[in-house]
């Protein structure tokens, strides 16, 4: 038996859906999307006494051909889909959110909820996709000081203008109501102002407060009693990226900031990424170009 199977046993069948203790009305949710989906999984779960029960499935980019009878199997059963938007067709199999509600016989309700991305603490760290390319090594994160270096541009300063992080905080929180205002889904800018300096580990790994407020919306969006308790640890902690005193400082917040990465619990020097992804950009030209048009209003904001 793989560790995948066992990871998702009541996906792959090796146990019920739900066992006759279970069945006590309250009603069955799935939480589709990427990492952050699983996080508002365990949120929603709880230590199984909240009103609702959750089934753990494998992230949307990880799902395969092969897993479309499984994904069936949840969906004959769901009272509830919780989803990120996903677009129809993803990936040339029927994964988006229209997809999952056209199959699902039980007619489920549908709560969408946004991708959560947050640049106020983290205001260089972008993301770019580059299929053929991958991801640069040590942190699967770009930095635009290093792509700017990279592209043969003029060099960002390292440490940013407080007006310069104000304004990539705007930038961040305009893109990310606009997104709730696309997709119809639940508000979240005003979780990420207020947890302040917790909001994020890196800009697409929100900090629990925002994934617990989050958690506490869908409950509420579904009638349902909105108390998420604390996990009992930190949720999506596999990387946590540094944070600029001078940042914290531009938006007012406490703490003195982090220096390094910590990769998997493991210290790991920003000079060290920032040297592997130069080298990393030699080798696959074109990917620093591509981030930083991008990311081109960003990048804007900083040189100011």
């Amino acid at each position: 038996m793989t560790g995948r199977r066992q990871h998702y046993a009541h996906f792959h069948g090796l146990l019920p859906l739900s066992s006759p203790l279970e069945r006590d009305g309250r009603p069955l949710v799935l939480v589709h999307g990427n990492c952050q989906a699983e996080s508002l999984r365990v949120l929603l779960a709880g230590d199984g006494s909240t009103p609702v029960r959750t089934v753990r499935v494998p992230p949307v980019h990880e799902l395969t051909h092969e897993d479309l009878p499984r994904l069936q199997r949840v969906l004959d059963e769901v009272d509830v889909i919780v989803s990120q938007p996903v677009r129809e067709g993803y990936r040339d199999l029927p994964l988006g959110t229209a997809d999952l509600l056209a199959r699902a016989p039980r007619r489920p309700r549908l709560v969408v909820v946004p991708v959560l991305r947050w640049a106020a603490l983290h205001p260089f760290q972008v993301i770019v996709r580059s299929p053929a390319a991958g991801e640069p090594p040590l942190v699967p994160y770009h930095d635009l000081r290093t792509l700017t270096v990279a592209a043969g541009r003029p060099e960002l300063p390292e440490v940013p203008s407080a007006r310069a992080v104000r304004a990539v905080r705007d930038l961040s929180a305009r893109e990310l109501r606009a997104r709730q205002e696309r997709h119809d889904a639940l508000p979240v800018v005003d979780l990420f102002e207020a947890a302040g300096a917790e909001a994020t580990h890196t800009v697409n790994h929100p900090g629990n407060a925002v994934l617990r407020g989050l958690a506490g919306r869908v409950l509420a969006a579904l009638g349902l009693p909105a108390d998420v308790p604390d996990p009992g640890r930190t949720l999506l902690d596999s990387v946590h990226a540094p944070v600029l005193p001078a940042v914290l400082d531009a938006l007012g917040l406490p703490g003195p900031g982090r220096a390094d990465w910590l990769v998997h619990g493991e210290v790991t020097t920003d000079a060290d990424v920032r040297a592997a992804h130069l080298r990393w950009y030699a080798e696959h030209p074109g990917v620093a170009q591509a981030g930083l048009a991008r990311h081109a209003e960003a990048a804007a904001e900083l040189a100011a």
